[in-house]
């Protein structure tokens, strides 16, 4: 999965949204830590991301993206609290990393379908695929 820099973007960019209404909470906190191990990403590493952005850098692969957007829902659904400025954002990133805007509002309708708003990887991937074919 991508080089140093994209790993330390994705994080950068995670955990901007998770600053979406201006602080992180416990549960947040956790989540992100747990992406950066996943991503290779030290916790030293990881608290320096908490005081000063990264770079951005644009994923890719649509591939990429489309994981990065579901990390974004996971982690915007982890407090079990969502906001109208949240979505909005989360809308907005979709939009940026250049993902179909019906996709984007697909998705966002479909994850109050399941259990804890997460949306099963399967039906996220079939809901792009669905826009690219």
């Amino acid at each position: 999965m991508g080089t140093h820099k994209e790993k330390l973007s994705i994080l950068s960019q995670m955990i901007a949204f998770a600053r979406v209404d201006h602080s992180i909470k416990q549960s947040e906190y956790d989540f992100l830590l747990q992406v950066a191990h996943t991503l290779g990403i030290g916790k030293d590493v990881f608290e320096g991301l908490l005081k000063e952005k990264s770079p951005k850098v644009r994923l890719k692969t649509q591939a990429e993206r489309i994981v990065q957007f579901h990390r974004l829902i996971l982690l915007m659904n982890i407090d079990k609290e969502q906001h109208r400025k949240e979505i909005d954002k989360l809308y907005n990133i979709g939009l940026k990393m250049g993902l179909p805007p019906a996709a984007i509002s697909q998705v966002l309708e479909v994850m109050h379908r399941y259990p804890d708003n997460i949306v099963p990887p399967d039906v996220l991937i079939n809901i792009f695929k669905a826009y690219y074919n």
